[in-house]
């Protein structure tokens, strides 16, 4: 899923702000921003909130595995990406004027990943399909939609941005990969098996394996601090009508992202099981470090559906909590690999414009 798909969602026209060097924005923001004035005062478990980005569309904010940088995805004229590619900076915000670049800066790219020894980054991208970017379908037979690019495949890349692995070349959907705490598994959303299936591979890309099988969207997977379950977020048709538009929208390569929940299951598929019961669109999730709850976002508790929160709530389904308190969207909560921290992204603190940044906080319980 693109940061461009969100904003549309938001009903927000995407465009690039003018803005300072982000060496130049950090630096006002140490000297001029008063202590925590980032969180808003609702928000408990979030301290020294630190902004990362500023200008742009800048979201999917992944941590390596030493917890030093974050790869993400980001839309910015300025940076040279008309449509999302990858970049990566280090946890405490990059320097100069853009941060480096690791996708191609050809066709359109989502969901980095740091490989195990931090010194490649799994993402996916349509460039080998064409080198443009591609359109965003806005609507399709009257209906708010996602696309499912058929040109998206997984690759490989070092730091320096050189592709050193391709690993999908099935046609169709390949892409949302994530890697396993472990850093044996890959998890990642393919239509090859003709729906938006979760399929396992290895660190290497054999051994595929299919780990849902029911009809709907699943998509957005990670793993389980012990690399033993998986969460994701999932669309369920069930009415005739219902599974008639699901198929009917696949078959144009989109779907509806208006209606999901989250799902977690064992790595292999086994005691699937729904978590959220909350209407609307509930997405983005990841497990906090316990293995007992998840952070996700959710537009359920507005009449509109156009302001995102992040939630927390145990895997039985009980103990809904409201994390975050923005007034437009806040999504993507990532925890560091020693728990102590948080990357997030949000619409605050955009000077009126609508752009979306990254922020990285220490997580209080």
């Amino acid at each position: 899923m693109t940061i461009r798909n969100i904003a549309i969602l938001l009903f927000f026209a995407v465009f690039t702000a003018c803005q300072p060097s982000g060496a130049d924005q950090q630096k006002q923001e140490k000297e001029g921003t008063a202590a925590d004035s980032l969180r808003y005062p609702q928000e408990v478990h979030l301290k020294n909130v630190h902004q990362l980005t500023f200008g742009g569309d800048n979201a999917e904010a992944y941590w390596s595995f030493d917890g030093q940088y974050l790869s993400f995805q980001a839309t910015n004229e300025d940076w040279g990406a008309e449509c999302d590619q990858i970049f990566y900076m280090p946890a405490a915000g990059y320097s100069g004027e853009k941060p480096p670049l690791v996708s191609t800066g050809k066709g359109r790219t989502t969901c980095a990943y740091f490989m195990p020894g931090d010194t490649a980054i799994l993402y996916a991208s349509t460039h080998l399909g064409n080198e443009a970017c591609p359109e965003v379908p806005r609507s399709v037979q009257g209906k708010y939609v996602w696309p499912i690019y058929a040109d998206f495949d997984i690759f490989v890349a070092n730091l320096e941005g050189e592709i050193v692995r391709q690993l999908t070349d099935s046609p169709g959907y390949d892409a949302e990969a994530t890697v396993s705490p472990d850093g044996r598994k890959i998890v990642f959303t393919s239509t090859r098996s003709g729906d938006l299936e979760l399929w396992t591979m290895d660190i290497d890309g054999a051994n595929l394996r299919q780990v849902t099988n029911e009809l709907g969207y699943d998509g957005g997977a990670f793993f389980s601090p012990d690399s033993k379950k998986l969460v994701f977020r999932a669309s369920r048709p069930k009415t005739e009508e219902e599974v008639e538009l699901y198929k009917g929208l696949l078959a144009e390569n989109v779907v509806q992202p208006t209606n999901m929940e989250v799902f977690v299951c064992n790595v292999d598929g086994s005691e699937m099981q729904q978590v959220t019961n909350l209407g609307k669109a509930n997405w983005a999730p990841y497990f906090h470090p316990s293995g007992e709850r998840i952070l996700f976002a959710s537009n359920h508790h507005t009449d509109s559906g156009r302001q995102f929160n992040i939630f927390s709530i145990r895997i039985d389904g009980a103990g809904l909590q409201q994390i975050t308190f923005d007034d437009a969207f806040d999504a993507f909560p990532m925890f560091s690999p020693d728990g102590k921290k948080i990357a997030f992204s949000s619409n605050r603190n955009n000077g009126g414009t609508r752009s979306t940044n990254v922020f990285v906080a220490d997580w209080a319980e």
